[in-house]
């Protein structure tokens, strides 16, 4: 199943697509494959400074991920949640695509940061409904690092300590902004601590969208 121009927010929804795929077919497995080559978009024969900003800010990245579900309930691994999404209205010029003849060009606006910390936390709250819990429920916020200005912003409106996205940070220094992928390194990360609790993935992207997938962590 392609899926293309979800953008940031591919790789929260294209796990909640995989994760459908594999709850209605229970012992298949399902693998989810997501690749950016965000370099392709440099205009080399006339590059302009949001050519040069983008080119800075976003790198070329890969993830997979396979799962599979389990006839019958347990209690055991990870159980991911239904997903869900949300479009602002009127946001075409925040993020999303220049297409013409010659590329397909990025549209990223100076103000993300700050629409982020005045308009996400609503929108956080309900999805977080949608999967019937609340803010205080969730152990931590695993997230797309859109910049280190977007997750300074989301630490914000979220009321976290700055700082506690410790792995967004890291992974933005380590890889760049990779669009889709970005937020599998992150989960990668988090997973990797083998921490128990209650988790919500969330990616910003084109349109201007959010993406959120509840997943928990068991004993």
């Amino acid at each position: 199943m392609p899926v293309f121009g979800l953008g940031c927010a591919g790789g929260v929804t294209g796990l909640a697509i995989a994760t459908k795929l594999a709850r209605a077919a229970p012992d298949t497995k399902v693998l989810m494959v997501t690749i950016e080559l965000c370099s392709l978009s440099f205009n080399t024969n006339n590059p302009s400074k949001s050519d040069f900003v983008a080119t800075v800010l976003f790198g070329d990245g890969a993830a997979a991920v396979c799962l599979r579900s389990h006839a019958g309930s347990n209690d055991k691994g990870i159980t991911i949640g239904e997903g869900t999404e949300h479009l602002w209205r009127d946001t075409l010029d925040n993020m999303g695509w220049d297409v013409n003849a010659n590329r397909l060009g990025v549209i990223l606006d100076r103000s993300i940061p700050k629409f982020t910390r005045d308009n996400l936390r609503s929108v956080v709250d309900e999805a977080l409904a949608k999967a019937g819990l609340e803010i205080n429920d969730i152990d931590r916020f695993v997230c797309h690092p859109g910049s280190v200005k977007v997750i300074s912003a989301i630490e914000s409106c979220l009321e976290l300590k700055s700082g506690t996205l410790d792995h967004e940070n890291a992974i933005m220094s380590d890889y760049g902004n990779m669009s889709a992928p970005t937020v599998l390194f992150v989960l990668q990360r988090v997973l990797a601590e083998r921490k128990p609790g209650q988790y919500m993935m969330t990616s910003l992207g084109p349109g201007f969208t959010a993406s959120f997938l509840p997943v928990k962590i068991h004993d």
